[in-house]
């Protein structure tokens, strides 16, 4: 399997200093800074990229749950709302939520609810962040 790699660099101190991101792949490269992580600012931020790694990830899982369980899935999006607080004197991620909405052809809720439920625990990036409460708000549409 590939090993997936992206970069970052930091220049100047915490508050005035800021800082750029960088996909290995070239697909994405961004700024960040104080402001845009803890405040209101422009730019991206680590949790806002961890967010986006974990919907993405959670929608091909829940898509390939789905297949497993003999249905073939329209559409999945899913909106990862990550939060940091202040703790103690530092910063940590204390909650993941998962929004997730798919529309599903000829599959009833409860089993739909199940499989959200089952992706959550197996995807691999919910995997890696399993420190984190994670919760999932799932919608089957039609």
């Amino acid at each position: 399997m590939p090993v997936r790699n992206a970069d970052a660099v930091w220049e100047g101190d915490l508050k005035s200093g800021q800082g750029k991101v960088k996909l290995g792949s070239g697909a994405f490269e961004g700024k960040y800074s104080f402001a845009s992580r803890f405040e209101q600012g422009g730019g991206t931020n680590p949790e806002e990229l961890l967010g986006a790694a974990h919907a993405g990830c959670f929608s091909m899982a829940l898509s390939a749950g789905l297949g497993k369980a003999g249905f073939s899935p329209k559409r999945v999006h899913t909106t990862a709302k990550v939060t940091i607080d202040k703790v103690g004197e530092g910063f940590k991620i204390t909650r993941i939520l998962l929004q997730t909405e798919a529309q599903v052809p000829g599959l009833d809720d409860a089993a739909f609810q199940k499989i959200a439920r089952d992706t959550k625990t197996g995807c691999p990036v919910s995997q890696a962040l399993s420190a984190t409460p994670i919760d999932l708000e799932a919608k089957l549409v039609q």
